[in-house]
């Protein structure tokens, strides 16, 4: 076949190639949706039949997919080199499955006997043996944690579609604020006014380069990844279910989560909000959680290690009184996933650099008793942090 022409690559791929030269490997296979997309740039949003990049030193990322989703391949990703498998209408593939498609595109890039990484973290068992057999040469190795360490700083597009997202969070956060203000709101109310508002203004003020899908599997997929919850009173110990008919009761705290997506990269904001006058235990709890993450805040810059931020929030969770209920993490990294691999905790050796992007959430939790929940998407500057979510960080009450 006519070679496709080279495409503009994104930092991402030099970053990634480093890794792979340092650790002597000669292709990657990705399969993981989230990984697909980075070298890519496409989501199919259903991956009933897996979407591949395959990246090598010497060669562009090629993207193969079912037959089925390649004119949508070609219209949204950034890769040029295109290639298909299966069999649907006249198409014209390299294979009727992906295995044989890919031991060919292995073969054609003289990769199939050499050292090939796979995300071992993620890829299924069957799906292993099926490359082993097919790849009876080539040595595999476990590359996920070099993806993983790639996707910590982000490119500038993904900087900028992080942006969109933690907009959209603060319009969802302010509908909800407004929605827990109504009397009789139910916690359902008010998930559905935050969840209105942040699709109305994506719908008003982006156009057909900005989508909200988020990522799927192989069972179905997500066409729309503006959510929002919310849990009352003796519900907010869950940290995640579905809002209910409940409505919350004066005196009661509400912990109010946003999470949004705009071409594949997150942003989360989360808040607690008093319903009225909460009784002194809640309010102090509130209070000093404030106080520690403005402690941690102060610190977030290039240069310090995460462990650091950990340390910090546990001398302030001992000052405070709640030395046996402190937080095996106070933060997370997030991106292409909500939930990135990296966390602010005691153990992490994650040092904080320009293009990171992390929620910052310490939180105190004493179940029937009281519970804070506040969280911010916040982007590593050169020279310190920037809020990407901006909704008020204070005490925040409705009467």
């Amino acid at each position: 076949m006519r070679e496709p022409p080279p495409c503009q690559l994104p930092p991402r791929v030099e970053r990634l190639r480093a890794l792979m030269t340092d650790q002597s490997i000669d292709a990657i296979v990705c399969l993981k949706p989230e990984n697909t997309f980075y070298l890519s740039g496409f989501n199919p949003i259903i991956y009933s039949h897996p979407a591949i990049v395959v990246v090598t030193l010497d060669h562009d990322p090629i993207l193969l997919v079912f037959a089925l989703r390649g004119q949508h391949a070609r219209a949204s990703a950034w890769v040029t080199d295109i290639r298909l498998f299966g069999t649907w209408s006249d198409i014209e593939t390299l294979a009727p499955d992906w295995k044989e498609a890919l031991m060919i595109i292995l073969t054609s890039l003289r990769a199939s006997g050499k050292t090939i990484g796979l995300e071992e973290g993620f890829i299924p068992v069957a799906q292993s043996r099926n490359l082993a057999e097919i790849l009876p040469q080539a040595k595999f190795v476990d590359v996920s944690p070099f993806i993983d360490q790639c996707r910590l700083v982000k490119d500038p597009d993904e900087i900028k579609n992080a942006r969109i997202a933690a907009r959209i969070a603060d319009v969802g956060m302010d509908a909800a604020f407004t929605a827990l203000a109504r009397a009789g709101s139910t916690e359902r109310d008010v998930a559905i006014a935050s969840t209105n508002a942040m699709n109305q203004y994506w719908a008003e003020n982006y156009g057909d380069d900005v989508e909200i899908c988020g990522f799927g599997s192989l069972e179905g997929g997500q066409h729309n990844g503006l959510a929002a919850w919310v849990l009352s009173g003796p519900r907010k110990s869950y940290a995640c279910d579905n809002p209910t008919t409940r409505v919350p009761e004066p005196g009661e705290t509400v912990s109010v989560f946003v999470w949004t997506v705009a071409n594949g990269m997150h942003a989360e904001l989360e808040r607690t909000v008093c319903v009225g006058p909460v009784a002194e235990v809640e309010q102090r709890a509130i209070m000093d959680i404030l106080e520690i993450r403005a402690k941690v805040d102060a610190r977030m810059r290039p240069g310090i290690p995460v462990s650091e931020l950990y340390e910090i929030a546990k001398k302030g969770f001992e000052a405070k009184g709640y030395g046996s209920i402190i937080p095996g993490r106070i933060g997370h990294a997030i991106g292409l996933g909500p939930h990135e691999n990296a966390s602010i905790s005691a153990t992490s050796p994650v040092i904080l650099e320009p293009g990171m992007i992390l929620t910052l959430e310490p939180h105190i939790l004493i179940p029937d008793v009281c519970g804070t929940q506040f969280s911010d998407t916040i982007l590593i500057t050169e020279t310190g942090r920037e809020y990407l979510t901006r909704f008020s960080r204070g005490y925040l009450t409705v009467n």
